[in-house]
């Protein structure tokens, strides 16, 4: 599933190929999971221009020029993919066809993605908000379940997945398992340091070995939260076990607080 640097780099890139285009036409090609209308998705977005593609947590969102937004949640198997006047591509939920023949369709085998008019963000803070510091990590940590779980909490931080939930609490030093109200001041605050360090850093490395992505997961560069990998960057043994039915990847070099 794509988390948020993937997200960054998808909404950059189609905001550079699509805006001020004017959407001539939205194709329908399986209703079943849409929140909304073929009829009044059509009504609400044909005729206006694209202004921007951004990210909100670990959704996309479409912003037209009349004001209405289309989301977007990829879920596990979505995946977006370039129009050229035809759509070849068998799985495709919605296709949206801009000025100039050129489009996007939005696919997905498994027909989860979820795609909706005027989305509500949920509460939680993205995770690349000013506001999340050590203050709202103070606040979000009050409880006994795992700190990798408040992580992936979408209601709690909005955009932070399985992958870089590994990543970011490796390079805090924290053990994805510790009960997240036993982690100390001084813990939270590396954490606070962590998160924005990871995700942006994440983005630079995936704008260098694919800057024109709009689809797919690059996680070649990850320290931790790989499956071939034994050893950390400073030579640790790579551990694994699951939590909340997710794989998890750790080393000792990350301090348990129970």
């Amino acid at each position: 599933m794509p988390e948020l640097p993937d997200l960054q780099v998808f909404s950059r890139n189609l905001t550079k190929l699509f805006a001020g285009k004017k959407l001539e036409s939205i194709s329908v090609k399986k209703a079943a999971k849409l929140k909304d209308k073929p009829a009044v998705l059509s009504k609400a977005l044909k005729g206006a221009r694209l202004k921007s593609v951004y990210r909100s947590g670990k959704e996309l969102r479409f912003q037209f020029s009349n004001g209405t937004l289309l989301g977007l949640h990829l879920m596990l198997h979505g995946e977006l993919k370039l129009l050229d006047k035809e759509n070849e591509y068998p799985h495709t939920l919605v296709g949206l066809h801009f000025t100039g023949g050129k489009g996007i369709a939005i696919t997905d085998w498994q027909k989860k993605a979820n795609i909706r008019l005027d989305p509500e963000d949920k509460e939680g803070l993205d995770a690349l908000s000013p506001d999340l510091g050590y203050k709202y990590l103070k606040e979000i940590l009050q409880t006994r379940s795992p700190v990798k779980t408040v992580l992936m909490d979408q209601d709690r931080i909005r955009g932070i997945g399985n992958a870089y939930a590994d990543e970011i609490l490796w390079k805090a030093r924290i053990a994805p398992l510790s009960k997240s109200n036993a982690i100390p001041d001084a813990a939270i605050r590396k954490l606070a340091k962590a998160i924005p360090s990871v995700l942006k850093k994440a983005e630079k490395q995936i704008l260098k070995k694919n800057p024109e992505l709009i689809s797919g997961e690059i996680r070649d560069f990850l320290d931790i939260h790989q499956p071939k990998r034994n050893l950390s960057p400073t030579g640790a043994k790579i551990l694994k076990a699951t939590i909340g039915g997710r794989k998890t990847y750790y080393t000792d070099e990350q301090e348990l607080y129970e």
